[in-house]
């Protein structure tokens, strides 16, 4: 993923067949000025949620991003790294 702005993302999402309510759009931007985090930060904070969740949501998507910038993630493989490491520990937990 390129460093799309924001909006440039929703257009990369909608041509992909994926398409968000107005409402999630946005609970977005609040998401982003909230954590201060950068439209790259947020874009990859939107990808994770997505994968993971099958959908948006809201509440996942900003602990994410509260997760990324109290742990100073700005990268996405760093992002994905930490979610993956997250996914281990529950995993580990749960067994």
């Amino acid at each position: 993923m390129s460093q799309f702005s924001i909006e440039e993302y929703f257009q990369y999402l909608a041509s992909k067949g994926i398409k968000l309510k107005e409402s999630d759009t946005a609970f977005i931007e609040f998401g982003k000025h909230f954590t201060g985090m950068s439209d790259y930060m947020v874009s990859v904070a939107i990808e994770i949620t997505l994968k993971i969740q099958r959908e948006f949501d809201g509440s996942y998507y900003i602990a994410l991003l509260e997760e990324f910038k109290q742990n100073e993630i700005k990268t996405k493989r760093r992002a994905y790294t930490y979610v993956n490491d997250l996914e281990e520990e529950i995993n580990v937990s749960y067994s």
